[in-house]
């Protein structure tokens, strides 16, 4: 199977990318094709909505880290999201990555494909990850995705907190069977 892994966090050693990484050992013991960007870390520029990408095959205005990512993203079967919870939604870098999904928004919609959120806040009030959720699942259905699962991980402000929690285990085991099978 062809994942992509997009993770939002600007912290090289933070919650989620201890999250991310457990994903990743689980998908390379069970063979996975994993594709991982680390998008806090690149040049990506916000959407404009210029159109520019619809008038020019899919080919932004900005040209930039997007020309790496969109290839992949076209080709996978499942899409992970990472990301730590800011101010009750994801990172504004991942929705910049989200944003410009619009230049291939036409092939993402007729392509079937699967989802998965991995999700860290160090708030650990129950509807913390409420807004994040409906935002996730949205932009699934406006996408004709499938959700395949969530790790919300309240009360994970660092990865000193993951220990002794079954978080790390669970984003291993998603990794492993990214589909959920049994």
């Amino acid at each position: 199977m062809k994942i992509l892994l997009l993770t939002g966090s600007p912290h090289k050693k933070g919650t989620t990318a201890a999250l991310a990484s457990a994903f990743d050992r689980g998908a390379a013991e069970a063979g996975h094709q994993l594709t991982r960007f680390d998008t806090a870390f690149m040049k990506i520029a916000p959407c404009l909505g210029c159109d520019h990408c619809r008038k020019n095959g899919g080919r932004c205005v900005h040209g930039d880290g997007m020309e790496e990512i969109l290839p992949a993203l076209l080709e996978a079967d499942l899409v992970v999201l990472v990301t730590p919870l800011y101010y009750f939604g994801m990172s504004a870098q991942l929705k910049a990555v989200i944003d410009r999904f619009y230049a291939v928004n036409a092939a993402l919609r007729q392509s079937p494909k699967k989802a998965l959120l991995l999700a860290a806040s160090g708030d650990d009030e129950p509807g913390v990850m409420e807004a994040l959720v409906l935002h996730y699942q949205a932009v699934l259905s406006y996408l004709h995705w499938e959700d395949c699962g969530m790790l919300l991980a309240r009360g994970m402000s660092t990865p000193e907190d993951l220990a002794g929690t079954p978080y790390l285990s669970q984003a291993e085991e998603m990794g492993r069977r990214p589909l959920g099978e049994r």
